[in-house]
C-alpha cells in the first residue's frame, strides 16, 4: 500500500513541476518582451535625442553661418567706411590750403582795395593833367586832322564827369588816346580838307609825313603848299618837279602806287636855342 502511494505522490508532483516549467518560461518570455521593449524605448529616446541634437546643431550651424555673413558684411562696411574717412582726411587737409590760401587772397584783396583807394584818389588829378598836356600839344602840333584830335580831346574833359565810368576806364581813355597820337607820327596819310589858297578856302589833298611834314595840293595841281612851322603858316610851293613828287606821295598814301622814295620840300629842324 506504500509503494503504490508513493508513485501516486510523485504522478501528482510532475504536474506541478511542468507548471512551474512553464510558469518559468512564461515569466523569462514576459522578460524577454519587456527588455527587449525597454531597449526598443532607450533606442527610441536615443535616436530621438541624436536627432533633437541634429537639430539644434544645424540650428547652430546656420545661427553660425548667419553670423559669419554678418561678421564678413559688417567687415565691408568698416574697409568702406575707413576708405571714406581716410578720404575725407585727404580732402579736409586740402580744404585747410585752400582756406589758408583764400584767407591771404582776401587779406591782399584789403590791401589792394585800400591801395586802389588811395590810387583814385591820385589818378583824377593826373588824368586831367595829362588831358590838359594833351590839349597843348595838339594846339602846338601840326595842324593835321584838327576838329577830329581836338573832339577826342573834349570828349576825354567830359568824361571826366561822368559818373557811370569809373577812375581806371577814364584814364585808360587818355592812354588810348596817347597811343593814338604816338601812332601819327609812324605814318603816312592823305585826306581832303579846307585850306585857304590865295585868300580862297579852297579843297585840297593834304599829305602828311609822319610829324615831319605836312603839305596840301589842290585836285588840279596848280596849286601846292607846305605848312611852315615858324610862321605856322601855309607856304605856297613852286617848282614843277616838288609838285610832281607831291602828287606822287599823295598817290601812295592812297595806296594808288608802289611805296618808293620821295624828294619833299621838308624845311630843316632849327637848333635848340
Amino acid at each position: 500500500m506504500k509503494s503504490i502511494q508513493c508513485k501516486t505522490g510523485l504522478f501528482s508532483v510532475m504536474p506541478l513541476f511542468r507548471q512551474l516549467l512553464l510558469l518559468s518560461s512564461f515569466v523569462a518570455f514576459v522578460s524577454t518582451v519587456l527588455a527587449i521593449n525597454v531597449h526598443a524605448t532607450s533606442v527610441d529616446s536615443t535616436l530621438d535625442a541624436s536627432a533633437k541634437k541634429t537639430v539644434k546643431a544645424q540650428q547652430s550651424q546656420q545661427k553660425i553661418d548667419n553670423l559669419s555673413d554678418q561678421t564678413t558684411e559688417l567687415f565691408q562696411t568698416f574697409k568702406q567706411v575707413n576708405k571714406q574717412v581716410e578720404g575725407l582726411r585727404v580732402y579736409n587737409t586740402q580744404l585747410e590750403a585752400q582756406v589758408v590760401h583764400q584767407q591771404k587772397t582776401m587779406a591782399d584783396l584789403e590791401a589792394s582795395i585800400e591801395n586802389a583807394a588811395i590810387m583814385e584818389r591820385q589818378i583824377t588829378p593826373l588824368t586831367l593833367k595829362m588831358i590838359d598836356s594833351l590839349d597843348q600839344f595838339v594846339n602846338l602840333d601840326l595842324p593835321f586832322l584838327l576838329d577830329e584830335r581836338k573832339q577826342r580831346v573834349t570828349r576825354l574833359r567830359e568824361n571826366l564827369n561822368r559818373s557811370d565810368l569809373s577812375a581806371a576806364e577814364k584814364f585808360r581813355q587818355v592812354l588810348e588816346a596817347y597811343k593814338i597820337e604816338s601812332e601819327y607820327g609812324t605814318r603816312i596819310d592823305s585826306y581832303t580838307d579846307m585850306v585857304n589858297v590865295s585868300g580862297q578856302d579852297r579843297e585840297v589833298n593834304i599829305l602828311r609825313v609822319g610829324r615831319i611834314a605836312l603839305l596840301y595840293q589842290t585836285a588840279n595841281q596848280q596849286y601846292s603848299g607846305v605848312w611852315n612851322r615858324n610862321t605856322k603858316q601855309w607856304q605856297l610851293l613852286e617848282g614843277s618837279d616838288k609838285q610832281a613828287a607831291l602828287a606822287k606821295g599823295i598817290r601812295m598814301a592812297n595806296k594808288q602806287v608802289a611805296v618808293d622814295m620821295l624828294e619833299l620840300p621838308i624845311p630843316a629842324p632849327e637848333a635848340a636855342q
